[in-house]
């Protein structure tokens, strides 16, 4: 049975199912475009316009999809869908193809995570190594 909460997804802007006029599939969200070697700031970017959209819970899988024979299966299709083509006209060709086929907007995000959330483990190495290194001298805390 449809959740009652999200029966004025048509005219109320803080549902998630909701709709702006400008809201569009081919928009990319942020620039530059994930490339494997950016994933933090992206994802941070990412993250926040989507929030601005009020379609987080299509990412965070907090909005589960519905049954087929639910009356908010096809809104919730249409958000995923909507979600998860910002996702790929928001990343490089190559990575968009490699996301191409998966069907819920949490799952691509999650797959991106795994895949380009460690960084570069060597430079991480080193800067935790200077960070160690770093002394005060003979400064107080102000200067």
């Amino acid at each position: 049975m449809a959740n009652p909460d999200y029966a004025d997804f048509t005219t109320n802007p803080y549902n998630p199912f909701f709709l702006n006029s400008n809201e569009n599939p081919a928009l990319v969200m942020v620039t530059p475009l994930l490339n494997g070697k950016n994933y933090h700031s992206w994802a941070r970017a990412m993250r926040m316009g989507i929030e601005s959209k009020n379609k987080v819970m299509f990412l965070d899988g907090n909005l589960p999809q519905p049954a087929p024979d639910d009356i908010l299966y096809a809104p919730w299709k249409r958000c995923n869908n909507l979600v998860l083509s910002w996702i790929q006209h928001s990343t490089e060709e190559s990575i968009a193809k490699s996301i191409l086929w998966i069907d819920s907007a949490a799952e691509a995000w999650k797959d991106l995570q795994d895949r380009f959330s460690q960084g570069d483990i060597f430079r991480i190495a080193e800067l935790q190594e200077e960070f160690y290194h770093f002394s005060q001298g003979n400064l107080d805390i102000s200067e």
